[in-house]
């Protein structure tokens, strides 16, 4: 079933949650969570199907989070539409909790764990071509980061899909151009990714991975070929000290930064 949430409402849950579970479990990766927040709320408000209560669900649409460091914000999301408990989240960085510090299948909603970069566009592609050959309805959906993009199983999932014609399978980059040390384009340039996926037979749109009409439109938008959306986004996004800051890719806030943080994603 469609998901019908206030997207706008949803994302500042997200935000919150991962900000308190970052804070609270002394762990890393918040302005990459941050970053996601939008794209996974428009997501699982208004374009993913999926039964929160059933989740494996035979007609539910395929997302894979294959940035599987932002996993708080992944986490965030399926707590607050029911798959998980409060109890679950404020486990978060404790011994023994199965919400690992990289997303993890064995939490319920999760499709597939992912943390070693580049395997979740492959293996979202194998899941689109089942689809294909059981001519299922059901759709596949990925978040990846563009450093990913540097990895070369990448490369040859793309150039599978458009071979065999997936146009059941939507990869969305979130294009902060920052990672683990330094920018993107620092480190190993991948521009221009647009016209790239457009030479590998790919539909592609660049936007504002903030905003949540865009996301909707495009997101919403097929045709014969599989589907890439840009979506350019600030690390951090909604707190205004981790913004563009690499540092937050392993800092956790303190009591009194997570409070400014909450404060500024409330009022926003």
């Amino acid at each position: 079933m469609k998901q019908r949430i206030n997207s706008i409402k949803l994302s500042k849950q997200i935000r919150e949650t991962s900000l308190r579970m970052v804070s609270y479990g002394k762990a890393s990766h918040i302005g990459s969570a941050l970053s996601i927040a939008d794209v996974l709320a428009v997501l699982y408000s208004r374009v993913l199907s999926f039964k929160s209560n059933d989740s494996k669900f035979s007609q539910r649409d395929r997302f894979i989070l294959s940035k599987g460091h932002a996993c708080v914000a992944l986490y965030s999301v399926l707590y607050h539409l029911g798959f998980i408990s409060k109890d679950d989240i404020d486990s978060y960085g404790r011994d023994f909790s199965k919400l690992s510090s990289h997303v993890s299948h064995k939490v319920n909603g999760v499709e597939f764990s992912t943390g070693a970069l580049g395997h979740g566009l492959p293996v979202a592609v194998g899941k689109a071509m089942s689809a294909k050959i059981q001519k299922k309805t059901w759709r596949v959906y990925v978040i990846m980061g563009d450093g990913e993009l540097q990895e070369g199983s990448v490369w040859e999932a793309i150039m599978f899909s458009s071979h065999h014609k997936l146009n059941n399978i939507t990869l969305v980059i979130d294009a902060n151009n920052l990672q683990s040390l330094k920018t993107v384009d620092e480190t190993l340039s991948i521009n221009p990714i647009a016209s790239k996926f457009k030479s590998f037979g790919w539909e592609c749109a660049e936007i504002d991975g903030h905003d949540h009409e865009m996301l909707f439109k495009e997101l919403n938008s097929f045709n014969e070929k599989p589907k890439c959306i840009i979506a350019k986004t600030i690390k951090g996004k909604g707190v205004s000290f981790m913004e563009n800051k690499i540092e937050w890719h392993y800092k956790f806030p303190s009591n009194d930064e997570l409070e400014r943080a909450l404060s500024e994603v409330r009022n926003a």
